[in-house]
């Protein structure tokens, strides 16, 4: 598996409609993490930045974009912008064996 770097940016006034939608967004997401393909995700702290970061697990960027084609936020127009970056993961607390 190869793993994806995926940054959203909301669409300009999209507040409301993403509060609407957000509860079956939250589902695609907790279905994909218990699946394995969403390692983790979140909207970013900063006010400045209205957006999130997912970092997924596919065979290839075209699968993953068949996945997350499928997020109800962008179904529905709510990203104005996403970015999908491979992601060579090389320190990773959850995998790290026992001494």
């Amino acid at each position: 598996m190869t793993s994806f770097a995926v940054t959203y940016t909301y669409g300009a006034g999209t507040g409301s409609a993403r509060d609407e939608v957000r509860p079956v967004h939250v589902d695609f997401l907790r279905a994909a993490f218990e699946r394995g393909d969403l390692r983790i995700s979140g909207p970013f702290a900063d006010s400045g930045t209205d957006g999130a970061l997912l970092i997924w697990e596919a065979e290839s960027e075209a699968e993953l974009v068949q996945k997350i084609d499928q997020d109800p936020f962008y179904v529905n127009g709510l990203i104005g912008h996403r970015e999908i970056r491979q992601w060579k993961i090389v320190f990773d607390a959850s995998q790290s064996a026992a001494a």
